[in-house]
């Protein structure tokens, strides 16, 4: 790790304690797992700014994390939705980097088509000024004059110029931390955090190539063609580069300005209802989801009520198993099955097998029962997530890095579910779409797909015994030509017992498979 990641780490911290970004954190609330930090905020909290230390009003913290660069603002940009956990003003203040930024120099943007898109740039004509500015890239309004078919206005959206260089930066030092935590921080390695960074990474470099983008909206689009209430923008694939993404134009009211819905006549009730739902069929139903949908790239359509997404760079996908896993968990708190969630937790190995299932049950029942019967307005999320979180560090639970982006787009989702209806029952809402996908899964038509992909491991394991058998022949080949010693005989005999014995349990696998 070169030493300017972990000086860029330095100069991160230092800015954000100036800023007042530890006086968010109160030390009393941290868990055991995190006691290690409370000397280090203690001690970040000496440089901070005088008008913080006197009122305990967070200033210039948008500032700081645009200067810091945009993986810091992303993560502003989710506190924003969370006036529960970080306070009113604070999150008020952060709503500005949703798409409130400085855009960059419009003289490049020419340029930047051109190169990227050749002799079709020039069908983008009556580019405006940038409509949206974020911490990646910004939007601009155009019309689009193709050589063949009608005019259209899209929305032409352009990554800022050296944003791959600066993201790349910003996740080499957060590898840099990482790493710290991990060899100075023991109580943390359950969590681990190296993992953690590497999905973020991951994650990263795909919002960093705009034809992936494209891509994942053409796939959204197939996944959602028969549902209705959620709409997305349409590909122009001609007028798509690494850097330059062209869609579609939508028009809709920002889903953050309550006071515009009220007046157009939108129910913001029904609107949240209608958010949260499309997000968990999304999840739970197609294991695809928008794992960015902060304010800033939320809309809603004030003829239809019909929630507008955008800005498809983030995308997260789950598999059949975890899928289940969150449906069972969603479901188990709606019905207040807690035993139930707890024994899902044990079957994904989120919890150790040396742990009590009963226990466990017990602490999950203290997180739910509170929940229950209220609204999002009587629910503090950040005892709540306090309250999670120290359970993980009692029952030893180890972070699953794969659920690291559904965990934080639930956050996001259910932020701005919760800010357009504080009256949200989140669980009498979430009930229809998880109760009939479990349903189906339960029917003939799950049972067959189940069963279509337990052929398809098995067939697959089969696949690879005439491998086996050819490995083994070749080894007995050679051990022939070789002409062992007796004592060589012992070993090419239990060579061949293993080797017989891996494809016996393949062949083993696949009867069990087909006979379920």
């Amino acid at each position: 790790m070169p030493f300017s990641a972990y000086f860029r780490l330095l100069r991160a911290g230092y800015v954000l304690a100036r800023e007042g970004a530890l006086s968010i954190i109160s030390t009393r609330d941290l868990p055991p797992a995190l006691a290690p930090l409370r000397a280090g905020i203690w001690l970040g909290r000496l440089i901070e700014r005088p008008s913080v230390r006197k009122t305990g009003h967070v200033e210039r913290l948008t500032r700081a994390l645009n200067l810091l660069g945009p993986t810091y603002v992303k993560f502003g940009q989710t506190l924003a939705t969370r006036p529960d956990v970080v306070g009113a003003a604070i999150a008020n203040d952060l709503a500005g980097l949703q798409d409130r930024m400085d855009p960059f120099d419009a003289a490049l943007v020419p340029g930047i088509l051109a190169a990227a898109l050749e002799d079709k740039a020039t069908e983008l004509t009556e580019l405006s000024a940038p409509i949206a500015a974020a911490s990646i890239a910004q939007v601009h309004r155009a019309t689009l004059k193709p050589a063949n078919g009608p005019n259209k206005i899209v929305a032409v959206k352009i990554l800022r110029p050296g944003v791959q260089a600066r993201f790349m930066a910003d996740i080499e030092s957060f590898y840099a931390a990482a790493r710290l935590a991990n060899r100075f921080a023991a109580s943390t390695k359950r969590l681990r955090p190296v993992e953690v960074v590497e999905t973020l990474d991951r994650s990263a470099q795909l919002e960093l190539d705009l034809r992936l983008e494209a891509a994942s909206i053409s796939e959204m689009a197939e996944n959602i063609k028969d549902d209705t209430g959620f709409v997305i923008p349409s590909v122009s694939w001609d007028h798509v580069a690494q850097n330059v993404l062209t869609t579609s134009w939508v028009d809709g009211i920002p889903i953050r300005e309550h006071a515009a819905l009220d007046a157009a006549g939108v129910d913001r009730k029904a609107l949240a209802a209608n958010l949260l739902q499309s997000f968990l069929r999304h999840a739970i139903r197609d294991g695809f989801f928008h794992a960015d949908m902060h304010p800033g790239n939320l809309f809603a359509d004030p003829r239809s009520g019909d929630v507008i997404a955008v800005d498809f760079g983030i995308m997260g996908r789950i598999n059949r198993q975890e899928r289940r896993f969150l449906a069972d968990i969603l479901y188990g708190f709606i019905t207040r099955d807690y035993r139930m969630v707890a024994e899902r937790h044990f079957d994904i190995g989120y919890v150790p097998k040396g742990q009590s299932v009963d226990d466990f049950a017990l602490a999950i029942r203290s997180i739910g029962e509170p929940l229950h019967g209220r609204t999002a307005a009587d629910i503090s999320m950040a005892r709540v997530l306090g309250q999670l979180f120290a359970i993980t560090d009692l029952f030893d639970m180890q972070t699953r890095p794969e659920l690291v982006l559904l965990q934080k787009s639930m956050v996001l989702v259910e932020g701005v579910a919760r800010a357009l209806d504080p009256d949200l029952d989140i669980w009498s809402v979430s009930e229809p779409v998880v109760g009939e996908w479990l349903r189906k899964q339960a029917g003939p038509m799950g049972q067959m797909e189940s069963l279509g992909e337990h052929l398809k491991t098995a067939v697959e394991a089969a696949g690879r015994v005439p491998t086996i058998l050819a490995q083994a022949e070749l080894a007995l080949a050679d051990y022939h030509a070789r002409k062992q010693q007796p004592a060589d005989l012992v070993l090419r005999r239990a060579l061949l017992g293993l080797i017989g014995l891996a494809a016996v349990t393949l062949l083993a696998v696949l009867w069990r498979v087909l006979t379920l």
